[in-house]
Order: structure tokens, then sequence, then C-alpha cells
């Protein structure tokens, strides 16, 4: 038990700062990059504005190419890119990048669909395309975007564990170092009540 608190003592705090930093930073890129796809994809669909079936259909097929991989899978193939943009990819950054490129999929789906759900009677005919936009379609879309972005944070978070598998820091790296790894079965059982907790 004095082992127990005195590893969470040494290394809770940073791992909480590791996994709220590749959290926030996946998630703002997520939400935005995701929302351009999504826009994308919406536009490139919907006859109202410039359909485009061969586009829609290659960036539809790498967005379900990318979600349709387990992301502890994902996150294997990814080390060597990050590797290459950050020379270590066993960093919180690097699986700060590693969750971006996971999230911005998995919010282009959500934010997609919310788009399609709005009726086309709001899309006023005389209007341009930025204007429907941004009066009709962002508003219209707004309570389902705002849940997908909750949702996303919520996979990050579950997701943003599974990067202490490859030893890039956060919680998840510190429940399998202290917790697995030694035995510390305390460590564990806190850090599960913390993710309950977040969540």
């Amino acid at each position: 038990m004095e082992e127990t608190l005195e590893i969470l003592q040494d290394n809770l705090g940073q791992a909480l700062i590791d996994t709220a930093y590749m959290v926030v930073v996946s998630a703002i890129i997520g939400v935005v990059l995701g929302t351009l796809v999504a826009l994308l994809l919406y536009l490139t669909e919907n006859r109202l504005f410039t359909p485009n079936h061969a586009l829609n259909v290659i960036v539809g097929f790498i967005v379900n190419a990318i979600r349709s991989l387990p992301f502890l899978i994902l996150m294997v193939v990814l080390i060597p890119v990050v590797q290459l943009i950050l020379g270590d990819p066993y960093t919180p950054t690097g699986g700060a990048i590693s969750l971006s490129i996971a999230a911005v999929p998995f919010f282009a789906r959500i934010t997609e669909s919310a788009f399609s759900e709005v009726d086309p009677g709001l899309l006023e005919a005389g209007a341009t395309t930025r204007q429907i936009i941004v009066d009709a379609v962002f508003p219209q879309a707004l309570p389902s975007f705002i849940r997908g972005v909750v949702l996303t944070i919520i996979s990050l978070i579950g997701y943003s564990a599974m990067v202490g598998t490859i030893g890039a820091g956060g919680i998840g790296d510190m429940a399998i170092q202290y917790g697995y790894n030694r035995y510390e079965t305390g460590v564990l059982v806190v850090i599960v009540i913390i993710l309950i907790v977040i969540v």
C-alpha cells in the first residue's frame, strides 16, 4: 500500500498532464480537420452544391479505411510516420499525432451525418454556398455537432490510455509500467477510477 501511494505521488500528476495534453491537442485537430473533411463530403455529395462523385468516393474510402482500423493497430502503423516527423514517436506529442489521425475521420463521419440531417427545405436556392453553410447548415446541425465533439473527446480519453502500450506517456503508460509490469494492483484501480470520473 505504501509503495502504491509513493508511485501515485511521484507519477500521477505528470501522467494526467500528459494525458490532458494528448487529448486536448488531438481533439482540437480532430474537430477542425474533421469538420473540413465532413464539409467536403457533404458538398461533393449534395446536388445543391458542387457534386463530385469521384472525389466523394475517394475521400470517403480514406475516411472509412482509417476508421476501420483498431486504434492499437493504427498507432503501431503510424510509428514510422511519427518518427519521421518528430524523431521520437514515444512521447506525448507522438501520441497526440496518432490520436489526431484517428480523431479526424471519426469526427468527420459524425459531422457529415449531422449536416445530412438538415432539412433540404431550409437550404435557400438563391443563396451562396457560404451563406447556406453559415446561416442554415451549421445552426441546424449544432446540437448533433456538439454531441459529436463530446463523443470524440470521450473516445480520445480511452484511446489515450492505449498510447501507454507503446510507452508514449499518460495514465495508460503509468498503468502499464507500474500497475501491470510491477503487479501494483492499487495503481491500476486508481487509474480506472480516474478514467471513469473523467469520462
